[in-house]
């Protein structure tokens, strides 16, 4: 599923956050605003496209659904899933986890490359819904995002956590935001993920956000919490979708992770030089 890009609007505010709260100010939605100031459509290439939201911060959730459990299960039990682990007990809880994903230096846009780890030899793409956090606890947008995770580091040891999750451009977001006026219920949107290497397609999957364990609201509560979160900030709710064990990210390959509503986040696997 590929973004469209027949109606593309140049609006004169600095950043989504200053559009979003315009509108909202204005008691307006985006389609009256381009209708009131007579705005026309421009043409622009997909490959020219940039993160949608220069985000501060990436925040992310884990352990969110249930197939991130078992996943997380299985590289802490190294395969055996002999045991109850500390994923169950973060499962069940009332806190979730939360944690720093990237900055706006390490995130990448749409079409950009990302980097596998030189010291992981077991790394997936982790297709995620993203949130767009507004002023307070406030869900202003919907994007999508790819939290890169090195499963062999994280299941060596839950402390390296981190560094399974945080080097340069491991994360990206896009293609586009999705408006809170433009959906009544966001749980109905669905995710979808293909890796492609050498033009042959290596690993499919799909789910719905009706599958979270947690609220949105709720995941953003904790976020915020005695937290010091600025408008625009970006919060990603957990992977619903896992290449199978066997699987790892090699130079070269292409994910694609797609929604329904908000279109493809396209990008492309390098490594450090």
């Amino acid at each position: 599923m590929g973004l469209t890009l027949n109606e593309v609007y140049i609006v004169p505010f600095e950043s989504y956050v200053d559009f979003y709260y315009h509108l909202k100010e204005n008691e307006t939605t985006a389609e009256n605003y381009i209708k009131e100031n007579g705005l026309t459509p421009i043409s622009i290439e997909e490959d020219s496209l940039d993160v949608p939201i220069e985000a501060d911060e990436v925040w992310a959730s884990g352990v969110t659904y249930l197939k991130s459990k078992e996943a997380r299960n299985y590289e802490a039990t190294s395969g055996k899933l002999d045991a109850t682990t500390f994923y169950d007990k973060v499962y069940d809880a009332e806190r979730p986890e939360i944690f720093l994903k990237s900055t706006v230096r390490r995130t990448q846009g749409p079409n950009k490359e990302l980097y596998i780890r030189s010291d992981s030899n077991w790394q997936i793409p982790e297709p995620e819904l993203g949130l767009v956090i507004g002023k307070g606890e406030e869900i202003i947008g919907y994007t999508l995002g790819n939290d890169m995770s090195c499963r062999d580091i994280e299941g060596e040891n839950p402390l390296y956590l981190p560094q399974a999750k945080v080097w340069k451009k491991s994360c990206s977001i896009g293609p586009a935001i999705l408006l809170p006026e433009s959906i009544a219920d966001p749980y109905e949107l669905s995710i979808s993920c293909k890796i492609s290497r050498e033009q042959e397609v290596v690993f499919e999957g799909n789910a719905s956000i009706n599958q979270l364990k947690r609220t949105l609201d709720e995941l953003v509560q904790f976020l915020v919490r005695d937290n010091d979160i600025l408008p625009g900030t970006v919060l990603l709710t957990g992977t619903c979708i896992v290449p199978h064990n066997e699987f790892t990210l090699a130079v070269g390959d292409v994910i694609e992770i797609s929604s329904n509503r908000i279109g493809t986040l396209k990008n492309y696997v390098g490594a450090f030089q």
